[in-house]
């Protein structure tokens, strides 16, 4: 880099992340990354997703976590997928089979236990060399405040907190690290890639890590092996948590050590209620984002971008509905607070240069499409989880993540040889970083961006968000994406964006 080109990017809120020297955090030892070329990092977000993600970051040399933040102390109240999935996770990792955040059969999360997890690990990985212990935090903004020496930020949160915490670390000058989605409103989305232009900062958006590849399918519909892409189709097993159809109605205590302001953040205030925290969230249409949110991010990325699907011109919401008895007379639960069950919602996308319009449909909670013909031939059925391009002369399966797409029926693969699909590296289940991850951290120190970036995110972003709108207004949306508005159901544009609550409102955090 030249001087006067060093200078100007010393000037950026990247440069300025990218070269702090913070020796109070990291006092290295023989072999270990000098600290001066270490990145200090923040982990906000400790519950059950954020445990497991944390595990390959303390494992990182280029990395030291240094202060955790959870509005949530203890371990209590956790679900999860498995009793002791994430339990023997942190047993491996920490080498300690007897490590328990709580009592016996305590699902883990909360930032005591966040904090315990990286002190133990850097005690065991640095034997007897002196490091600063982590320290934790309730409240991202004080942990932003006396943290000073941060220069990066990892955010775990349910997805309501994603926008407004990430726009404040821009701000600050903290490269980011971020869960899908960007955030769980349209509007919001579009400031978090507008902050991370501003600001320059390295970003990584996590789904990336896990999107497969394109290039054997966009070969295949290139040499026309299916004729003109028409379609495609993606489909879930999710969700796999409960979605509530009705509001709670009772009022049980907030937990000891639970702050719930802070974990509303920037939603309205109601009464505490477990059903709307830690694991079920995304189930709610103010703190979460849906089946596609949660999975679409990482089936879904790589198809917009090989297809640059941009701004679709309509969205067709379908969906089940919940019944219950009005004394003695049946009537359907009006909801407009949760996502339903089982839907499908199909996204019209124009044509683009050379490519003619295509119909990208979602389906979740069981919902597939049709059984193709070429399938009946081959008497197979479609997968509990897939992905399908359907062209006017033939079809493509794939896995949900596009794995090992194939054309159907059997009989059009002859003579066709495809490379394998790479293993995706499992959450939790090892110490070795992503792929994205590593590109990151180089250009964390470089003061680039890697691939995974925000910057990239927007159409996805749109899409996922434009879904939950659907639905949760029960309509066929016509949308003009070049002024971010949808014109057939003007009521509906209020979910793009949502009310914020004094203080948190993006522009002051």
């Amino acid at each position: 880099m030249s001087e006067p080109d060093r200078r100007t990017f010393l000037g950026t809120a990247a440069g300025i992340a990218a070269f702090t020297i913070v020796p109070r955090h990291v006092l290295g030892g023989p072999g270990t990354v000098a600290p001066s070329d270490k990145i200090t990092l923040a982990h906000i977000g400790t519950g059950t997703e954020g445990i497991r993600e944390m595990l390959p970051l303390l494992n990182a040399p280029e990395l030291q976590i240094v202060a955790v933040c959870d509005p949530n102390q203890h371990a209590a109240g956790y679900r999860d997928w498995s009793a002791n999935g994430i339990v023997n996770s942190v047993r491996r990792a920490l080498q300690q089979p007897d490590w328990w955040s709580g009592s016996e059969g305590v699902i883990p999360g909360g930032r005591d236990c966040g904090k315990d997890i990286v002190d133990r690990f850097y005690a065991n990985q640095r034997g007897s060399n002196k490091f600063r212990a982590c320290t934790a935090y309730a409240d991202y903004r004080e942990l932003l405040e006396k943290e000073k020496d941060v220069n990066a930020v990892k955010i775990m949160t349910p997805d309501h907190l994603h926008g407004v915490i990430s726009i404040a670390c821009m701000k600050r000058g903290k490269h980011t690290i971020i869960h899908k989605p960007l955030a769980n409103r349209l509007n919001e989305a579009r400031m978090v890639i507008d902050a991370a232009r501003a600001t320059k900062v390295s970003t990584h958006f996590m789904p990336w890590d896990s999107n497969g590849s394109m290039d054997q399918v966009m070969a295949w519909i290139g040499e026309g092996a299916i004729g003109t892409l028409r379609e495609v189709h993606n489909w879930t097993n999710r969700p796999v948590w409960p979605q509530y159809a009705t509001l709670p109605t009772d009022t049980p205590p907030v937990p000891e050590g639970f702050n719930w302001d802070l974990w509303l953040g920037p939603e309205a205030q109601r009464p505490y209620h477990p059903n709307y925290t830690h694991m079920v969230f995304r189930g709610w249409y103010d703190f979460g984002g849906g089946s596609m949110a949660d999975m679409g991010h990482y089936s879904l990325w790589t198809v917009f971008k090989a297809l640059e699907l941009t701004g679709p011109t309509s969205i067709d919401p379908m969906f089940s509905h919940e019944c219950t008895f009005n004394g003695s007379v049946s009537t359907t639960i009006r909801n407009d607070f949760s996502f339903p069950t089982a839907a499908a919602v199909r996204f019209r996308y124009p044509a683009r240069g050379g490519r003619p319009a295509i119909d990208l449909i979602w389906y979740e909670g069981g919902m597939r499409p049709p059984t193709p013909e070429e399938l009946d031939e081959d008497h197979k059925e479609l997968p509990l989880e897939g992905m399908m391009f359907v062209g006017d002369k033939g079809k493509i399966l794939a896995g949900f993540r596009v794995e090992s797409p194939r054309l159907i029926p059997e009989s059009k693969m002859a003579g066709r040889n495809v490379p394998p699909t790479p293993p995706r590296r499992q959450g939790g289940e090892s110490l070795e970083l992503s792929s994205g991850l590593k590109q990151w951290i180089v250009a964390c120190k470089s003061g680039s961006q890697a691939p995974g970036n925000f910057l990239d995110a927007g159409p996805i972003s749109e899409a996922v968000n434009l879904y939950a709108v659907a639905l949760r207004t029960r309509k066929r949306l016509l949308y003009d994406a070049s002024n971010v508005k949808i014109t057939n159901v003007p009521e509906a544009n209020k979910f793009l964006s949502r009310e914020y609550r004094q203080g948190w409102e993006p522009e002051k955090v």
